[in-house]
């Protein structure tokens, strides 16, 4: 099994990955346009149509700031809201003596494409449809350079009018969900197990998995019947080796150099390509606020990101809250078909389709990203190999202070992805991704096939596939801050849900193990055993091991029995033990060290009682896995009641304004020439367009 040559996302040359000295700063005239370029115009035919609705310096705003984006100047008045998309499309399509198509009374039958070619022609702006005579036509939804294409177009042909119409990407979008939305479901939940079966995750469960583990719990019994003694010494033998081979490759990667990051020289805004930022919401009304608030903080311009939101259907609090919130710049609501399984990786391939950017990041609701993070997984691509498909942003936990859970969530992420994982990529082992701030080369995320919408864990299948199929995953110098369950109810469905998940990794790719020695290589391989398996195997018999660690301190204790056994493996117990907990808490305490946060360490103490309810969840998966194999346990966010951003924020402030106040009392502020700067007419934003 492998990825078809002809399905390979294509390697992009040195020349596209050239990188540009320095970085033109991002001036947005936040505060208007100066007044000294109020006469420039250029040529931007795409404002013709609005020059009697809008003032010229707004128009000449939106002209100037085009030119730097290297995008068309109907983008920037769109995105900085100075006019509705609807009212700059109708104005345009007047201006052209084009017909405006709402689509709201298009059929199915009105589309000669089939279903995957009219999604795939959608998302670029395009719709072939058909009128009522039968005559084909073509409806256009203007992007980036689209609209100024068109003008210049129809003047060179005005014959071409007749057979376009022109409509809103919203409208668009909303028809395709409308007409296609069965097709969407159909593409979301069966592509990957149509493309590759094997490595899919639907089917395999339930009987077929249910008689291996029957088969091998029954060869277990006949060998403990036969040999007691000598099957008890063996399988435990084992289970301490697997043990201690998973804790050393974490310790492997805990003191392996991490690869410095790349010269920080990052392209020109005018070079930077459209950036998709994809978030899977359900039941999350309480975070749109703060998540929208989060995205409209990243660097980079707005006029160039495309934000999806995929809500579900019948999730109205959330839909509700997504139109009640008023945004800097436009985002695209889909919302999923209940159909199938109801799981974020079937939403996010629901919104795949959709996806404009060369690259795209995946956001959960809670999640707070750097300003800068954007940025800088470009620049780990550009300056990456080829056939990087994906980088990893550290994730890092916010609400530490919220109870002790949250506290040890703390040391447990940040010893994972500030320690274990970029160790892990600087080997060039295969990560298992976290379940947020990963960005993508789009195209390979597609070709790839996308996330198994019936795998609860889709990121860590994901990033193993990624692996087999040639990619390499890396991780970038760049924190997104997320929101940790602090009850114990919470915590359980959430880790029983990432343990089920990683058992159906692991049985999904073992299903071809030979296939997967050969496309991993040996030291691949081991560490997707380790770092899957041994997750799952370690949580599942700490209970078991604990139980017999205690009956052999008895054993050992009572010489007149003969029992060797236990006095063989009663140090191996201890050992293994004392190791497994102490390493655990070295890896945490080291992550704590790089973030700054050793006040924190105390809970490390609470390792064994950690690991406790890592068992409990564990089991709870296994039950799980043969059960409800498919349902996705959902963790509500909104709920913290701490958050160490907002205190550094409030620090901040508060010594900023304190400096400011010494400043102004010793005379050291400098005062604003308002001659210099411009009036405040000058620097006002542009005006918003009636419709």
């Amino acid at each position: 099994m492998r990825l078809d040559p002809g399905e390979r996302a294509p390697g992009r040359s040195r020349a596209a990955r050239a990188r540009t000295p320095g970085r033109e700063p991002l001036t947005a005239f936040p505060g208007g346009l100066p007044s000294a370029h109020a006469g420039y115009t250029g040529d931007h035919p795409e404002l013709d149509c609005v020059r009697r609705l809008l003032p010229a310096a707004t128009l000449a705003w939106a002209a100037l700031r085009a030119d730097r984006l290297g995008i068309g100047a109907d983008r920037t008045l769109i995105t900085a809201r100075a006019m509705e998309e609807e009212s700059y499309v109708r104005a345009l399509a007047s201006d052209l003596g084009i017909d405006f198509e709402p689509l709201d009374d298009k059929i199915r039958a009105d589309s000669p494409l089939d279903d995957r070619t009219l999604v795939a022609k959608a998302a670029g702006g395009l719709l072939s449809l058909t009128d009522e005579s039968g005559a084909p036509f073509v409806v256009v939804a203007p992007r980036g350079l689209a609209a100024r294409g068109l003008i210049r177009l129809i003047r060179r042909d005005p014959a071409y009018a007749a057979r376009l119409r022109l409509t809103t990407s919203e409208r668009m979008n909303r028809f395709v969900v409308r007409v296609g939305g069965p097709a969407l479901v159909s593409a979301a939940t069966s592509n990957l197990a149509a493309r590759w079966p094997a490595l899919a995750a639907k089917g395999h469960f339930g009987r077929n998995g249910l008689a291996v583990l029957t088969t091998m719990a029954a060869l277990l019994t006949g060998a403990a019947v036969a040999a007691p003694a000598l099957t008890q010494m063996t399988i435990e033998l084992l289970l301490s080796a697997a043990f201690l081979a998973w804790l050393g490759l974490r310790l492997t990667g805990a003191f392996v150099g991490e690869r410095p990051p790349p010269p920080d020289r990052l392209l020109p805004d005018s070079a930077l390509p459209v950036y998709t930022v994809v978030a899977a919401l359900y039941r999350e009304a309480r975070s749109v606020a703060g998540l929208l608030a989060a995205i409209e903080r990243l660097d980079y311009p707005p006029e160039k990101l495309d934000i999806i939101i995929a809500v579900e259907a019948d999730d109205r609090d959330t839909r509700a809250a997504l139109a009640a919130t008023r945004t800097k710049f436009p985002i695209t609501v889909i919302p999923v078909p209940p159909q199938g399984p109801r799981t974020k990786p079937k939403a996010l391939n629901v919104a795949l389709p959709f996806a404009r950017g060369t690259y795209t990041v995946i956001y959960d609701a809670e999640d707070r990203p750097d300003p800068g993070q954007l940025r800088r997984a470009l620049q780990a691509f550009l300056a990456g190999p080829a056939d990087l498909a994906c980088v990893q942003a550290r994730l890092c936990i916010d609400n530490t202070d919220d109870s002790w859970l949250t506290g040890y969530y703390t040391a447990e992420y940040t010893g994972q992805f500030d320690v274990f994982m970029p160790g892990l990529a600087a080997l060039g082992l295969p990560l298992p991704l976290g379940g947020s701030s990963n960005h993508f080369h789009t195209e390979t995320l597609r070709k790839a096939g996308a996330w198994d919408p019936f795998n609860v864990t889709e990121d860590a299948d994901l990033g193993m596939r990624l692996a087999r199929f040639g990619y390499r995953t890396g991780m970038i110098r760049s924190t997104t801050y997320e929101e940790a369950p602090a009850r114990i109810g919470a915590w359980l469905r959430q880790r029983t849900r990432w343990f089920k998940g990683w058992m159906q990794t692991w049985l999904v790719h073992m299903r071809e193990p030979v296939a997967l020695l050969r496309q991993l290589g040996p030291a691949g391989f081991a560490a997707f055993h380790l770092m899957v398996g041994g997750n799952v195997l370690g949580a599942l018999v700490h209970p078991l091991f604990v139980v017999a660690l205690i009956s052999g301190a008895f054993q050992s204790a009572d010489t007149s029995n003969g029992d060797h056994v236990s006095t063989v493996l009663f140090p191996l117990y201890g050992a293994t033990a004392v190791f497994g907990y102490l390493s655990s808490a070295a890896i945490g305490w080291l992550g704590l060290s790089r973030r700054g946060l050793r006040s924190s360490a105390w809970v490390l103490a609470l390792t064994p009682l950690h690991w406790v309810l890592l068992s409990v969840a564990a089991w709870r998966a296994l039950y799980q896995l043969f059960t409800t194999p498919f349902a996705w346990e959902k963790t509500e966010h909104g709920l913290a009641r701490s958050s160490r951003r907002a205190v550094r924020l409030s620090k901040a402030l508060a010594d900023l304004d304190s400096d400011l106040r010494l400043a102004k009392d010793s005379g050291r502020l400098p005062t604003i020439n308002a001659v210099a700067t411009g009036t405040s007419a000058d620097r006002r934003p542009p005006r918003r367009a009636s419709a």
